[in-house]
């Protein structure tokens, strides 16, 4: 949530008052290098996706198809605007803090950390180097060297969704909710891997009700979005039935819970989708 204003289409006056709250220091030794990058990868395309990523900025999320490519830049845009403010924010240090304020200054500083880091990551194929854009270097496999280097043992976790029909359900969520489908039988248990960004569901044949009726808990699943709004119109869109609507930007700034929206899957599970804490 931003605080301050900034002009409705000229991007390079973005940069400049981001420049000149770094420039006074107290901030991450590579946010200079950050902004400098997007910079450059905003100075490089057509003045209607630069429209399209102040428009992005001043809370429109309905935007055309042909900005998904470069949705990651739009998104790591925001986050160092959002970092610049923070960084602002801190600097001004009340003569009489109270309880509340002392505690809304420790949230921010722990949330600095998810701005920063973002920093130096390659971005679009991209990276920083010598002060300029250059494509990720690709080994002779053609993967790219940084990503190689950064390599964890473990890379993702699979819920598993007990199904009594896998195929009704794994086509519910290709065609609802943009996931992708394998489907394993050479596993020990055979079932159908859905697939999208960093989330990864298992559907396994069996009956049984959803963890909610069974547990007393309020939801099946948990999804943690960057920007909320973007997938509730997908959700909405595609005809699915919603059971909570995604709370207003501008009211969730008294709320104490975390800004979400909840669908019903085609087996009767709730999903909560919640906006990833700063």
């Amino acid at each position: 949530m931003l605080y301050k204003e900034y002009p409705q289409h000229d991007m390079n006056v973005v940069f400049e008052m981001m420049e000149k709250v770094l420039k006074v220091g107290d901030c991450h030794e590579h946010a200079m290098d950050e902004m400098d990058f997007l910079n450059h990868l905003m100075a490089s395309l057509p003045a209607e996706a630069v429209e399209w990523g102040m428009q992005f900025l001043h809370g429109n999320r309905d935007l055309p198809k042909s900005c998904d490519e470069i949705m990651p830049l739009y998104i790591r845009f925001l986050s160092l605007v959002e970092y610049c403010e923070k960084i602002e924010f801190l600097r001004e240090i009340p003569e009489n803090m109270t309880h509340e304020d002392i505690m809304r200054r420790s949230e921010i500083m722990e949330s600095l950390e998810k701005h920063e880091n973002m920093f130096r990551k390659p971005l679009m194929g991209f990276t920083m180097k010598n002060g300029e854009p250059a494509a990720v270097e690709q080994d002779a496999d053609g993967n790219d060297a940084e990503e190689e280097s950064s390599l964890h043992l473990l890379n993702y976790n699979a819920a598993v969704f007990v199904c009594e029909d896998v195929l009704a359900t794994s086509l519910f969520y290709e065609t609802k909710l943009g996931f992708k489908a394998v489907h394993l039988d050479d596993e020990s248990m055979p079932h159908i891997k859905l697939t999208r960004d960093n989330v990864a569901i298992v559907l396994a044949s069996g009956s049984l009700k959803p963890m909610r009726e069974v547990c007393g808990v309020s939801y099946d699943m948990y999804l943690y979005v960057s920007e909320p709004l973007l997938f509730y119109n997908e959700v909405k869109g595609a005809g699915v039935k919603i059971i909570e609507d995604l709370t207003a930007a501008a009211d969730s700034v008294n709320l104490k819970v975390n800004r979400q929206f909840v669908f019903e899957d085609c087996d009767g599970r709730h999903v909560c989708v919640s906006q990833e804490p700063l």
